[in-house]
This record gives C-alpha cells, structure tokens and sequence, in this order.
C-alpha cells in the first residue's frame, strides 16, 4: 500500500521530479530508516521542526547528527530556537504522521534550513509516514524548497 503523502506526491508529479518510493518497516527514527531502506545517513534528510522566535519552520540535515540549537539561533540571529512540540506538529502537518513530516516547508508554507552536510548528489526522506521513505535528486530538492543552507548541526 502506498502510504506516500498525496500533498508531496502531487508536488513531485506536477513538476515532473522523478523520485522512487521506498516502503518499509514501520520505523521511529531516521537512523532506523537509513539502514532498513540501504541509504548512507548522510543521504538520508532528517526533517526537524522548529520553533524560531514565535515562526515554525524545518531544519534539515543528515540522519546520523544532531541540530545545534544554539549554533542555528546565533546564525538565525534569533532570541529564542526550540523543538516543535508533538501537539504543535499535529496541527501544522494534519497529514503526516508526527515526526515523517517530510523536509518540503514549501508545502506548509515554512521556511527550510538544510545543512551543507547533506549528499549532494541524492536525498532520501520520510514521505509523510514512517513506513514509506523518497529519494531524489539533491538538485531536485532544492529547486523545489529554495532552502537556506547554513550550518547548524553537530555530531
């Protein structure tokens, strides 16, 4: 069964971005994501949702490291940078399992910060459950998101 979230489906078909889906055993993290879909965690795109001075929005960077949250409030020039709240999530993405949001901000109309970590050459990602994953182009993503690449994470 496709569990692929129809809202990122549409996306990518209506700007004809190739992408193979990639179902799986229901997985909690990232981490476990990437091994069971065979994908290098610095392939596979973590999407961590913010809270930035009273505005969401997504950080995005490899499985396997970690969000430095004062690192990205000192780039973002912000008093105050926290974890969305499992309850927040509910209500910004109605149609996603909470924390397989996938990384498109531009989908909820949120601004996205992607590390340069990231693989340049494909990204895979949660596709809106956590039990179907997405890989893309990297160049494909970025023309879709127009993220700001900044460097935020640590290990």
């Amino acid at each position: 069964m496709n569990r692929l979230n129809p809202r990122l489906a549409d996306l990518l078909e209506a700007k004809g971005v190739p992408y193979r889906s990639m179902p799986h055993s229901a997985d909690m993290t990232s981490q476990m994501t990437a091994a069971h879909t065979h994908t290098p965690g610095r392939e596979f795109a973590k999407t961590v949702v913010i809270w930035v001075d009273g505005q969401f929005a997504m950080a995005v960077l490899p499985a396997h490291l970690r969000v430095d949250f004062e690192k990205l409030r000192k780039w973002l020039n912000a008093q105050e940078v926290r974890l969305a709240t499992e309850e927040e999530m509910g209500h910004l993405f109605p149609d996603c399992e909470i924390g397989a949001e996938p990384p498109f901000g531009n989908l909820y109309e949120l601004p996205v910060y992607i590390s340069p970590l990231l693989s340049r050459d494909r990204i895979t990602f949660h596709g809106g459950s956590h039990e179907e994953a997405v890989q893309i182009r990297y160049d494909d993503y970025i023309a879709l998101t127009k993220p700001s690449v900044i460097d935020f994470v640590s290990a």
